[in-house]
């Protein structure tokens, strides 16, 4: 297949204004993010003393989605990502199977980071904080990407921050004694697969990398570089914060945590660093919404352009070169869902999709051939078939719901062929 246009010059194309250090930043704020605040306890309580052996899973998977997707992206630079690449490469149902997914899934990601944002600011009154933050940041992305950029450099900096402080008061106290009193919980392979699906959707904001592919300078060697550099130093990271925690805490004692980070702070002697881990996990919260809206719109305005969402949704801001419209209408539904809703249920479909959305980019990666910069066969197959484990190994309410999803999806598209060919 050819390659296709990069839009240059074409009226409704995005300014590419991203370097390397830029996407990097983006794909960090993605990942390091509520997940690593949130996800270890209940990861801990599907795999107990298993939790670094899923982990390790998930970072397996996320490598092989992360190299294929790079690979994609570096041949295919438009937003959209892989509904992009599957419409290209497997046909036109498959990448619009993806971008409805992650669109679906992602909106309701979107409203869960929200959500949490308001339980560590103002737990009382969590739903009008998640919907004053999803205005904000709606806001900030309205006005153009950079300044999302310059926000989520902000964000990730001060997220850093905070984990390098519970990291330093874990390693320098003497509770690893006391948590030996917590040891247990053995985990079950079923167990430790639930936790690396539970610990993958913390890994996953690498693809906003690739969904801001039209906004990316040079993206053939840009994407490339950025998506493994961040996804490299986010595993590092995750993988030292989820030792320290095991470390003061134990394997039930974390499981049976609401707030590990904090916990892990208190079992330390550093009493004082709770309050301070609250802020970050609510400003890490802020820095996976900013990125998770970045993500959706792009895709949003992917879909739009061919017609599989309303075609106002396609329209670019002629000042800030951003897809305003697909912005507002995501800001909208994500509001409507974080006031009235709660979203606690619908993580396990989020997941659900956004598994079955890399399935799709690595089935894509597959077909590419060597002149086309196609990663080593075992890369694609083993993020293929890792991708659908993890989604089967969620919980069964999950699993029916997200294909429940999913075939409505594919039978909108099936009718909407059906019309077409009969005005044809």
């Amino acid at each position: 297949m050819s390659k296709p246009s990069t839009a240059t010059g074409v009226p409704d194309a995005l300014h590419r204004r991203l370097g390397v250090a830029d996407a990097v930043v983006i794909g960090l704020g993605s990942m390091i993010g509520a997940g690593i605040f949130a996800a270890l306890a209940p990861a801990a309580r599907a795999a107990g003393s298993g939790l670094l052996t899923g982990l390790g899973l998930a970072a397996v998977v996320a490598y092989c989605n992360a190299t294929s997707s790079a690979r994609l992206a570096a041949r295919y630079p438009a937003s959209g990502g892989t509904y992009v690449y599957g419409r290209e490469r497997l046909g036109a149902f498959w990448g619009y199977l993806a971008g409805w997914g992650f669109v679906v899934g992602k909106t309701a990601s979107c409203a869960a980071m929200a959500l949490t944002v308001g339980s560590y600011v103002w737990p009382g009154e969590a739903h009008a904080v998640a919907v004053a933050a999803v205005v904000g940041l709606t806001a900030v992305n309205y006005a153009g990407v950079q300044k999302s950029v310059r926000l989520t450099r902000v964000i990730v900096s001060v997220t850093l921050a905070v984990l390098t402080a519970v990291v330093v008061a874990c390693l320098t106290s003497d509770a690893a004694d006391a948590a030996r009193l917590n040891a247990g919980g053995d985990a079950s392979l079923g167990g430790v697969l639930q936790a690396a699906g539970l610990l993958f959707f913390a890994f996953a904001g690498y693809a906003r990398i690739a969904t801001l592919g039209e906004e990316v300078r040079d993206p053939a060697r840009t994407i490339p570089r950025a998506i493994p550099l961040a996804l490299g130093i986010t595993l590092v990271l995750y993988t030292v914060v989820a030792i320290c925690a095991l470390t003061v805490l134990g394997p039930k004692g974390l499981a049976n945590s609401a707030a590990p980070l904090s916990d892990a702070a208190r079992a330390a002697g550093a009493q004082w660093l709770a309050p301070v881990v609250r802020t970050g996990a609510a400003v890490a919260a802020l820095g996976s919404l900013l990125a998770l809206v970045l993500g959706v719109s792009r895709t949003t305005l992917a879909m739009a352009r061919d017609r599989h969402l309303p075609q106002a949704l396609a329209a670019v801001h002629p000042r800030f070169k951003v897809p305003h419209r697909a912005e507002l209408a995501v800001g909208v539904v994500v509001a409507v869902v974080a006031a009235t809703a709660d979203v606690r249920g619908v993580i396990g479909f989020s997941s659900f999709g956004v598994l079955v959305y890399y399935a799709v980019a690595n089935a894509s990666a597959w077909t590419l051939t060597p002149d086309e910069g196609r990663p080593a066969r075992v890369v694609p197959v083993l993020g293929l078939a890792g991708c659908l484990t993890l989604a089967f190994a969620l919980p069964l309410a999950s699993v029916a719901w997200g294909a429940a999803v999913l075939a409505f999806g594919a039978a909108v598209y099936g009718i909407r062929r059906m019309a077409a060919a009969r005005r044809a």
